[in-house]
C-alpha cells in the first residue's frame, strides 16, 4: 500500500469518526440538554391544559355550623379556531341569558386559544346537559364560595378571589389547606389545532381540609348585635368586642363594626374587612391599671390592702400636672384595692413609681405585650411598646394607667384570661379541632410561644379579681352588674390618638368577666370615639358587656342552675333573652328575625338551619336537593295553620 492510499484510508476514516462525534454530540443534546424543552414544544403542538381549583375545604364554628361553604357552579370555555359555525355562541347565550352574544362575539374574535366565556355560572341540569351538546364549547364544575351568615364573623373568615384562592383572613392563612390539590384540565388537538379529546385529572386521594373554629356562632351574633347598637346608638366611628374561655384560650367570639359582607366583596369599604381587633392597635387606658398592680404584687412592692396619699387630685411629674379622670374628684389616702375601684390616675402612679419601669416592663413582657400573641389571624399586630431599658417618670406615670402605649384587643383579651383563671398566661387560639390535619395549619410566628405560662401567683389572680368586683360593685363599672353574679371589671375611657399624633375624643372601653360560674370567659368592649350619650367606658361599652355576659350565662345554663336555687333570680329578664338566642340560632345573619305567626324566610339557609327553626316554630318542612334554599312554598309571610307544609328547593344540588 502506497502513502497516497494510506493516507486516503486515514482521511476517511477521520471523517467518520468525525461525524460519529457529531451525531454523538446532537443525540446527547436532544436527549439530555434540550429534551425538556423539546417535549414542551411537542406538547404544545397537540396538548394544551388548564389548571383550576375546584374543590375547597368547608369552614366550621365549634358546633359543626357552617361558617363557609361551596355551592355549585360551572364555568364554560372554547377554542375560537377551533369552531367555524359561530352560531354555536348564539345557541349557548340562548341556553343561558347571563352569557351575552354580542360580548362572546366580541371576545372570541381577539382569540384564537382557551378562552373562558363564562365564569362560576349557577345552572339548572338542563342547562348544563344542553350544554354539553354544543361543538365546541365545554363545561365544568367549579364550586363558587360563599357565607350562608353574611357579615357574621366576616373579617376573621376573610374571602376568595374569582379562581377560589384565598386573600384575606382565614381564608388566605389557610388558603393551602383549604384549597387542596389541583385539577387539571387536558385536551388534544389535531395538526388544525381543534380539539379532538377533552378530559378531566383529580388526585382523588389529597382532599381538601375542612377547618373546626372555637368561635360560638350563637355568642358571635350576639356580640355583633350588641356592638353594632352601642356604635350606632352612640354615634361612634366604630367598635370591637371580644370573648375568650379563660381556661383554654379558645376565642367564642370575635368582631369589629362596621364589617362587610363577603359575598359582596366588590361593594364594601376595605377598611371594614380587617379584623381591627388583632390588627389596629391603641391606648387602652385604664384596664391597664390592673397590670401596674398585678406587677406591684408579684414584686412583692405592694399588698392590696396597701395605701397610697393621692395628693387630692394633683401629682406634678416633670413639670406636668397628672390629675384624676374626674378633675373634680380630690382623693387623699387609698388602698390599692380603691384605687382600682376608682380609678385614680394619681394612686396607680405613684404604685409605678415604687415598681420602677424594669420590673414593670419585665411583667407586660411576660404577659406578651408589644409581642404578637399567636392567634391566626393575618397581619396581627404587636402593638406599640418600648424597648428602652427605662423611661421619664412621666412617661412611666403615663404607661401606669394606660397612655402612651398601644394595644390589640387580643392582646387585652389574653391578659385579663390570666386573672380570671388564677394566673396562667394561655395562647389564644381560633382553631378548635381536627388537630391531626390542623397541626401543620398553625401559623409561622417569630416568637415560639409556649401555649400556657404561669405568670401570676394564685394569690395575685385572687386580690386582682377582688379588686375588679370593687370596681363593678362600688366603683366606676356599676353599669356591668348583673343581679345574683360577682362580676369582676374594668372601665376605661382613653384618649384617642388622631391621625395628626394628638388626641381628640375618647375610645371607651369595659372589660370583665363573672366569677362565681363554672366557666370563666373574658369579655372586652370598646367603642371608638363615641360622639352622644356620653364618652366614659362605664356609661357607653359596661352595659354592651352586661347585655352579652348575661346572655351567655343563660346559654351556658349558669343562669338556670340559678334559678333552680334561688327565686329571686325572677330579677333576670329570661323571657328577653330566651328571644333573644332563638333569634340567633334561627338567622342567616346579624339581622334576620322572625314572626312567630308567619312563614319564616329560609332563602339562603343551609338544611341545618332550616330545621332548627322548623323545630323551634313547630313547621312541617319537605326538603328537595341539598345546598341552600333556592326557593320555598309558600312564601315568607304566609300565616302559619296547623296543616301547612314548607315546601324548600335546594340549589344547587350539592356542596362540596
Amino acid at each position: 500500500m502506497n502513502r497516497v492510499e494510506k493516507n486516503r484510508i486515514i482521511f476517511v476514516f477521520t471523517c467518520f469518526c468525525l461525524f460519529f462525534l457529531f451525531v454523538l454530540g446532537k443525540a446527547f443534546k436532544v436527549q439530555l440538554i434540550d429534551a425538556s424543552d423539546l417535549i414542551s414544544r411537542a406538547n404544545s403542538q397537540f396538548l394544551r391544559q388548564a389548571t383550576i381549583y375546584p374543590k375547597r375545604g368547608n369552614i366550621y364554628d365549634r358546633e359543626g355550623n357552617a361558617l363557609a361553604l361551596n355551592l355549585q357552579t360551572y364555568s364554560i370555555f372554547t377554542i375560537p379556531k377551533a369552531i367555524s359555525d359561530k352560531s354555536v355562541y348564539k345557541k349557548l347565550s340562548q341556553i343561558i341569558p347571563e352569557i351575552s352574544y354580542r360580548e362572546t362575539i366580541s371576545l372570541v374574535n381577539k382569540r384564537k386559544r382557551f378562552t373562558w366565556v363564562g365564569r362560576k355560572l349557577r345552572l339548572s341540569k338542563d342547562q348544563v346537559e344542553q350544554v354539553k351538546e354544543l361543538k365546541g364549547i365545554f363545561i365544568e364544575g367549579v364550586p363558587e364560595r360563599t357565607y350562608p351568615n353574611h357579615e357574621l364573623l366576616s373579617q376573621t373568615l376573610g374571602f376568595v378571589g374569582l379562581d377560589n384562592s384565598g386573600l384575606a383572613g382565614l381564608e388566605h392563612l389557610y388558603d393551602k389547606e383549604l384549597k387542596g390539590k389541583p385539577v387539571t384540565l387536558k385536551y388534544t388537538i389535531d395538526n388544525k389545532g381543534r380539539p379532538i379529546k377533552f378530559e378531566s385529572h383529580q388526585d382523588m386521594t389529597a382532599q381538601a381540609k375542612d377547618i373546626y373554629l372555637t368561635i360560638d356562632k350563637d355568642i358571635q351574633g350576639m356580640a355583633e348585635k350588641y356592638l353594632k347598637e352601642a356604635v350606632l346608638n352612640h354615634s361612634a366611628d366604630k367598635g370591637g368586642v371580644g370573648v375568650i374561655d379563660a381556661s383554654t384560650g379558645e376565642i367564642l367570639a370575635i368582631a369589629n363594626y362596621p364589617a362587610f359582607d363577603p359575598n359582596e366583596v366588590k361593594s364594601s369599604n376595605p377598611e371594614n374587612r380587617k379584623l381591627a381587633f388583632a390588627t389596629d392597635p391603641f391606648e387602652p387606658g385604664s384596664a391597664f391599671k390592673l397590670f401596674t398592680v398585678a406587677s406591684a404584687f408579684e414584686h412583692k412592692v405592694a399588698k392590696i390592702d396597701s395605701s397610697y396619699y393621692c395628693e387630692q387630685g394633683h401629682l406634678k411629674v416633670d413639670g406636668h400636672i397628672i390629675s384624676e379622670a374626674e378633675s373634680h374628684e380630690r382623693y387623699e389616702w387609698l388602698s390599692v384595692a380603691d384605687i382600682v375601684k376608682f380609678s385614680s390616675n394619681i394612686g396607680t402612679t405613684k404604685i409605678a413609681f415604687d415598681l420602677t419601669f424594669p420590673k414593670f416592663k419585665e411583667t407586660l413582657k411576660i404577659l406578651n405585650f408589644g409581642e404578637k400573641t399567636g392567634i391566626e389571624v393575618p397581619g396581627e399586630s404587636r402593638g406599640i411598646f418600648t424597648e428602652a431599658e427605662n423611661v421619664t417618670p412621666l412617661s412611666l406615670s403615663n404607661m401606669s394607667f394606660g397612655q402612651g402605649i398601644a394595644v390589640t384587643g387580643v392582646q387585652m383579651l389574653a391578659a385579663y384570661a390570666a386573672i380570671a383563671n388564677g394566673g396562667e398566661y394561655i395562647r389564644p387560639t381560633l382553631i378548635k379541632k381536627d388537630l391531626s390535619a390542623v397541626a401543620e395549619l398553625e401559623p409561622e410566628n417569630e416568637h415560639q410561644l409556649k401555649k400556657r405560662t404561669r405568670v401570676f401567683s394564685p394569690k395575685t389572680s385572687t386580690d386582682l379579681t377582688t379588686a375588679l368586683i370593687g370596681a363593678v360593685e362600688k366603683g366606676t363599672g356599676t353599669a356591668a352588674q348583673i343581679p345574683h353574679f360577682q362580676i369582676a371589671g374594668k372601665t376605661a375611657t382613653a384618649q384617642r390618638v388622631d391621625k395628626n399624633g394628638g388626641y381628640h375624643g375618647y375610645v371607651a372601653g369595659f372589660i370583665g368577666f363573672p366569677v362565681n360560674v363554672d366557666r370563666r370567659f373574658v369579655i372586652y368592649v370598646y367603642i371608638d370615639n363615641p360622639k352622644s350619650g356620653g364618652y366614659y367606658g362605664g356609661a357607653v361599652a359596661a352595659p354592651v358587656f352586661k347585655n352579652l355576659a348575661q346572655y351567655i350565662l343563660y346559654k351556658n345554663k349558669d343562669i338556670s342552675k340559678l334559678a333552680d336555687n334561688d327565686e329571686n333570680a325572677k330579677d333576670f329578664d329570661l323571657k328577653k333573652i330566651k328571644t333573644n338566642i332563638d333569634i340567633v340560632q334561627e338567622r342567616s345573619s346579624s339581622t334576620r328575625s322572625f314572626d312567630p305567626n308567619s312563614v319564616p324566610n329560609l332563602v339562603g339557609l343551609d338544611k341545618v338551619s332550616t330545621i332548627n327553626i322548623a323545630t323551634k316554630m313547630n313547621l312541617q318542612l319537605i326538603h328537595k336537593g341539598m345546598g341552600v334554599v333556592k326557593s320555598q312554598y309558600p312564601a315568607a309571610g304566609t300565616p302559619i295553620s296547623p296543616e301547612l307544609i314548607i315546601k324548600l328547593e335546594y340549589s344547587p344540588p350539592n356542596y362540596e
